[in-house]
């Protein structure tokens, strides 16, 4: 029976943390970063969480237990 893989995509985006939680690092902080305001980039450089409703679904992709 062959291994089942982790989803190459999903490793890279997301980091399970010591208490379960699942990061990922927000969008939109690549370019274009001139016309966006400075509080709306300073909330961009925190962690994002991922939501409880999409959880079970980057768990499934990450292939770990929930």
């Amino acid at each position: 029976m062959p291994k089942v893989k982790t989803n190459s995509s999903a490793k890279k985006r997301f980091k399970v943390t010591g208490t379960g939680e699942i990061t990922f690092q927000k969008a939109f902080k690549r370019h274009i970063l001139t016309k966006k305001s400075t509080k709306r980039k300073r909330a961009m450089r925190k962690k994002g969480l991922v939501a409880s409703t999409n959880k079970d679904f980057v768990l499934r992709l990450l292939r770990l237990k929930g």
